[in-house]
């Protein structure tokens, strides 16, 4: 039974790779674009039951065809641990959100069904990268979402977002050349593309890894849009449409970024000081640039940009202590700030990919996403004003909001850490947040409806229903967190009690 349930991880990533070659022929049929939106909306409902599936399954690994790792043949590996597990459960559900959110949005466009095809295609490389155990095959899927998103920002065809997405496709290309380089290295250090034998086989002190590892910190953080390597991701999101936007901020800069380097650091490459104080100091120049550079913006998108390199930020921060304290072996304080770090993962992939769509929406209502043209939208869009203010309350960390939890455990993480001066930034950004969306609250939500605003209405049910998945996530990850929060520990250790192992049922013919 298990092994059946086990070859459930391809068929994670044949969904929505069949679905983005079927929707392109649907572009000339009768009702295209509403047969497009309900295989979309099926494909996503059929992701999120899988990664609620998934959950209950035990950590397992999926070797596709007939090899035998040990015989050092190269071949393609899936594998389901409480990071994956974990990272495809957000994929999954901001991706059904957005599917829920598009269906009228994107009636505003034309070739509604190229749009699904692109969106499928996006969804398949992220669930290929949060589900490979092998490097190539991570790179594959990295770019299939690349270049999905690289088109899906460009999809408005005017000319900011045909100059949006090429400063996104440039910086994008380089990023993927860097990885690329650190596979080559690595490949040639250990002869193995598999992580879980790369762990086995690695040279230690190898001055060739220490070299792999810059280039996939410069690669996966340009990913990431972690400062300095974040200038195209202030246009790009922006200019996207705002389902997508939500992916790219939500998602997309977290399984493409964030995820890969504490996959690649934690259960690859070796963790050392060096590897720890680099994230550290990326960490939180990307938290302290990121809040300051949102703080001062107008545009409404372009600010909720600048605050996802900040909020990121926290997360990578959350990972360098979390390596710091397994070089140090304090293993407790680790699995804490690993725990904060993963949890605001989650955490930020729902408010900040809420925030979007309620952006979309009062855009999509008013023509303008400016926040001196709006004001009152309370008194018109009472609906998407309560969501709004859930998002913002959370996002600054304001409790019982799940962001309170979260940033909590960083802050205490890194106390314990003994690095008080980096926790008082951590609580000071925190509450820069907290201004950067108290004006949001002000110029959005309060006042005098503006004349952009007088003649709003709610947006349709297929929107407000998106947000309200989104908005109930959000109160109730805060509500019941200390329900759980032992559960995610236990995992949370786990994850920190080794490299990935070649364990697991069979599948396919492979033989482990």
């Amino acid at each position: 039974m298990l092994e059946r349930l086990t070859n459930l991880l391809p068929i994670a990533v044949a969904i929505p790779l069949v679905a983005a070659f079927v929707l392109p022929l649907l572009q000339r049929r009768v009702n295209g674009p509403r047969t497009s939106r309900c295989l979309t909306l099926l494909v996503a409902t059929a992701l999120l039951l899988l990664a609620a599936l998934f959950i209950t399954l035990p950590d397992t690994t999926y070797w596709m065809g007939n090899w035998s790792p040990h015989s050092g043949a190269i071949g393609i590996s899936l594998v389901l641990d409480g990071l994956s597990r974990l990272m495809f459960f957000i994929v999954a559900l901001i991706t059904f959100a957005a599917t829920l959110f598009s269906l009228r949005y994107m009636t505003r466009y034309t070739a509604e069904p190229l749009y699904y095809c692109l969106f499928c295609l996006m969804v398949t490389g992220m669930t290929g990268v949060v589900l490979s155990g092998d490097l190539f095959n991570l790179y594959v899927f990295l770019e299939i979402a690349a270049i999905a998103s690289y088109a899906l920002v460009a999809f408005g065809t005017g000319r900011e977002e045909i100059e949006a997405a090429f400063k996104y496709l440039v910086l994008g290309t380089v990023g993927s050349a860097f990885i690329l380089l650190g596979i080559a290295i690595v490949y040639n250090q250990t002869g193995q593309l598999n992580m879980a034998l790369i762990a086995q086989s690695l040279p230690p002190n190898s001055s060739a890894v220490l070299i792999a590892a810059a280039f996939f910190l410069m690669g996966f953080g340009l990913k990431a849009a972690m400062v300095p390597f974040h200038a195209w991701l202030p246009d790009a999101h922006p200019s996207a449409p705002a389902p997508i936007s939500a992916m790219l901020s939500g998602v997309l800069i977290k399984a493409l970024g964030v995820y890969t380097l504490v996959r690649l650091f934690f259960d690859c490459l070796v963790m050392n000081r060096q590897f720890a104080y680099v994230l550290i100091v990326l960490g939180a120049a990307s938290m302290v640039i990121g809040v300051l550079l949102a703080l001062g913006q107008e545009d409404f998108k372009r600010l909720l940009a600048y605050s996802s390199i900040s909020q990121t930020g926290y997360v990578v921060l959350a990972a360098g202590i979390a390596g710091e304290m397994v070089v140090r072996a304090n293993m407790a304080v680790a699995a804490l700030a690993l725990l904060g770090g993963l949890f605001h993962l989650f955490n930020h992939a729902v408010f900040k990919s809420l925030l979007f769509l309620c952006s979309g929406a009062t855009e999509y209502s008013t023509g303008t996403r400016m926040l001196k043209s709006l004001g009152g939208l309370k008194q018109r869009m009472p609906l998407t004003s309560s969501c709004l203010r859930v998002a913002a309350l959370s996002i600054a960390g304001v409790p019982p909001f799940s962001g309170f939890w979260s940033k909590l455990l960083i802050i205490i993480a890194i106390i314990q850490a003994g690095h008080l001066w980096l926790g008082a930034m951590t609580v000071l950004v925190s509450f820069i947040t907290l201004l950067t969306f108290l004006k949001v609250q002000r110029h959005i939500l309060d006042g005098t409806p503006s004349p952009a605003v007088a003649q709003a209405r709610e947006v349709p049910w297929s929107m407000t229903t998106a947000m309200i998945l989104l908005t109930t996530i959000c109160i109730a990850a805060g509500l019941f967190f200390p329900y759980y929060k032992d559960a995610l520990f236990q995992n949370t250790q786990a994850i920190l009690s080794g490299p990935l192992q070649l364990t697991g049922p069979v599948a396919a013919g492979g033989s482990p």
